[in-house]
């Protein structure tokens, strides 16, 4: 009999994060299921995040329901977001997400793009 186990989600959103993404859905002036993460090459520091408007989930991505927020993950960023905590922060001089991603291993110091490796999936267990 072959076990299954749930496997956590990519990634979550803090509260902030959730109230921030249903804020802008809903001023949306088109359909819109969700918000689309994902990282792209690009920056100083070689990656960078992704974010736009997702009408329709695309065929393989990963789609994460956290706290009333629907994100659809780029099927190709996965294993760089695994375990990722998608924040909303305000401060004096700036309103913007911020990614809490254990994979990054550096930024650059503008913080517009960062270094990620990608997580390493689970070897087998008694193969």
């Amino acid at each position: 009999m072959t076990e299954t186990r749930s496997r956590p989600p990519v990634m979550r959103l803090t509260d902030a994060a959730a109230a921030r993404v249903r804020s802008i859905i809903e001023r949306s002036d088109r359909p819109v299921i969700g918000l689309r993460v994902g990282v792209k090459n690009g920056g100083c520091a070689g990656m960078e995040y992704t974010m736009e408007f997702a009408e329709q989930a695309g065929r393989f991505d990963e789609v994460v329901e956290d706290k009333g927020v629907k994100v659809l993950i780029d099927p190709k960023a996965v294993l760089y977001l695994l375990g990722t905590e998608m924040d909303f922060r305000t401060d004096k001089l700036a309103a913007q997400f911020v990614f809490n991603n254990p994979n990054q291993t550096s930024a650059c110091g503008c913080g517009e793009s960062v270094a990620i490796t990608p997580a390493q999936p689970e070897a087998s267990v008694g193969a």
